[in-house]
């Protein structure tokens, strides 16, 4: 591992990392060896277990590969909202995703994700977002499988497409909504997921929400290789710096950083149906 990211934790409790992007072409362009010289190291610790996050049906492909490769790994698949574009057909994606989650065991898949609504980047195309957004939740009903929402700028839809729902639940990664909306995604049965955001010294809000949470509905995640927590902000990211993460939380808690590895753990395991002994 590169000294400048070096992670000394031996701690007795293993991080689970809910929300990662190891098929990122980052890590090949900024890690030496690549994504799997990086999983090598940090896998099965510091790191027990790692969601590997696909953003669309051709990049699931290389998140399935990559996820069969490792025990602690496993996928989610979806179709994320910036990844739309005229061209594409509802219904023939809907198909490819249904085909995939027929497998869901043989892939290792345990969530329908990423998906969801970013009026940020693309702030034209809600229409195709809501209908995208809409027809995967149908299908993590049917499949009664978690889901993984990415919110930027949409809090509003976001909430009532969810409340649209009551059957699915879920987590909101890297949360970055109000401390309102965390009570009604709580209330709603919703897991929060918080990034190395929770460690940026001008963040107010994701601290805010952390502290005030129900400890049962708390999960940690990096959005690797982006996020990565202070003091290696702006570097690349990966799962094994996350113990900051933790170290953060471990304080709004009250629980220490072991208390809160194991407590977000546990979550995990308990929302996407992983066995953890």
């Amino acid at each position: 591992m590169m000294e400048n990211e070096k992670v000394e934790y031996r701690g007795a409790a293993r991080l689970f990392d809910v929300h990662a992007h190891y098929t990122d072409p980052r890590f090949a362009a900024e890690y030496p060896g690549g994504a799997d010289a990086l999983l090598s190291e940090i896998l099965p610790h510091p790191v027990g277990w790692v969601i590997n996050i696909a953003t669309n049906l051709d990049n699931a492909a290389e998140v399935i590969a990559q996820a069969g490769l490792y025990p602690g790994m496993y996928a989610a698949v979806g179709i994320h909202p910036t990844d739309l574009n005229n061209e594409m057909s509802l219904e023939t994606e809907i198909e490819k995703l249904r085909r995939l989650l027929d497998r869901a065991r043989e892939h290792k898949i345990v969530s329908i994700g990423e998906i969801g609504l970013d009026y940020y980047w693309n702030p034209d195309g809600r229409e195709q977002q809501l209908s995208y957004f809409e027809a995967q939740m149908e299908l993590a009903s049917e499949y009664s499988l978690p889901v993984q929402v990415h919110d930027r700028d949409a809090h509003g839809d976001c909430l009532e497409v969810v409340r649209r729902y009551p059957s699915v639940r879920g987590v909101f990664h890297s949360f970055s909504g109000s401390p309102e909306m965390a009570d009604e995604l709580v209330r709603l049965g919703w897991y929060i997921s918080f990034s190395g955001v929770l460690t940026f010294k001008n963040a107010r809000r994701a601290p805010e929400v952390a502290a005030k949470l129900p400890h049962d509905r708390i999960l940690l995640e990096t959005d690797c290789p982006y996020l990565a927590p202070h003091p290696h902000r702006g570097r690349l990211n990966h799962s094994g710096l996350m113990i900051h993460t933790a170290e953060a939380l471990g304080r709004l808690t009250g629980l220490g950083t072991e208390g809160a590895i194991q407590m977000t753990t546990e979550n995990a395991a308990r929302l996407f149906r992983i066995s953890i002994v």
